[in-house]
């Protein structure tokens, strides 16, 4: 860990910010720097205006006010690593990844290289002046599938507004446990796990979540699944399809006890209870270009893992 000194300052010069709360206007001026960041600032006595220090986040900012930070913000240093990247979009101001299972995002606990991250600081050595080395959203470490990548701090910031204003359609596949019919959605709230805290769930203290889902494909104790996100809670597809009671196919964390039909043969259960990961893949993003204003479209194929577990659901026989 590295103690960083932050130092930043600028005169109110436009009108549009004149009665606005300060530390939402200081993340507008300085976008490298969060409210919840500027708030904790404010609070702890890092921020002055016209030389005297503010302790009031929603102090309201006049017209040639003179805003300073002085803050200190502790800071990782992340090492790039040659790990290969399977890139199916490329532009200057962005890329799409297709992710492999086994593969942490970023580093954290347990996880401090052979990340995406790592991987990405290796390739372009310009992504460690963005934020998180451009990764704007995540998939779990054994969640397959697409993942889009900022190239610049001003494309970073424009693809978080776009997906904090669903403006970003993100599709996933699953295969799930048990035989689903038709169409539906599931709206309700996810919180992290009251004694497990690797875990969410379902919970009224959290946040509304809302997902969509419409069969593919039935097999005879197995459903295929195409999946939209209205909102990108953590674990939000994991949590809300065990909570409908049918739970992802070999997800270790979000399961419960389950007894296979005896018409299912032993090869298709050996390979059923030998699939150790979530049966969740993020299949396909469809999204407007926030600099070139072109549609971007991109889909990526069924990793062989979940396609081998297709087939032996299509095919299974009674030996």
């Amino acid at each position: 860990m590295k103690k960083k000194i932050v130092t930043l300052q600028k005169v109110i010069k436009k009108n549009s910010y004149i009665n606005q709360r300060l530390d939402k206007i200081l993340s507008k001026i300085f976008p490298n720097y969060s409210r919840s960041c500027f708030k904790k600032w404010i609070l702890k006595g890092y921020v002055s205006i016209n030389g005297k220090i503010v302790n009031i986040p929603k102090k309201k900012i006049m017209l040639l006010d003179k805003l300073v930070v002085k803050g200190r913000i502790y800071t990782k240093t992340f090492y790039p690593e040659k790990i290969f990247l399977n890139i199916i979009y490329e532009d200057k101001y962005l890329m799409i990844i297709n992710k492999p299972c086994n593969m942490v995002v970023h580093p954290g606990y347990g996880n401090e290289n052979k990340t995406l991250l790592n991987g990405l600081l290796f390739y372009n050595n310009l992504l460690k002046l963005v934020p998180r080395a451009g990764i704007v959203h995540r998939l779990d470490k054994n969640t397959t599938g697409l993942l889009i990548i900022a190239k610049t701090i001003k494309t970073y910031f424009l693809l978080q507004k776009m997906l904090k204003f669903r403006k970003i359609y993100r599709e996933y596949r699953a295969i799930v446990n048990g035989s689903l019919f038709g169409s539906g959605s599931i709206k309700v709230p996810i919180s992290r796990h009251f004694f497990n805290r690797t875990k969410m769930s379902v919970s009224i203290f959290g946040k509304l979540s809302k997902t969509y889902y419409t069969v593919l494909e039935n097999f005879p104790y197995h459903t295929l699944l195409k999946i939209f996100l209205k909102t990108g809670r953590t674990h939000q597809i994991r949590v809300h399809m065990l909570y409908l009671n049918y739970p992802i196919l070999g997800d270790p964390l979000y399961k419960k006890k389950l007894f296979f039909n005896k018409y299912l043969n032993h090869k298709t259960l050996n390979i059923l209870n030998n699939f150790k990961r979530q049966a969740l893949h993020a299949y396909k993003l469809k999204f407007l270009h926030p600099i070139t204003k072109k549609i971007i479209k991109i889909k990526s194929l069924l990793p062989e893992d979940m396609q081998k577990i297709i087939f032996y659901l299509r095919n299974n026989k009674q030996i």
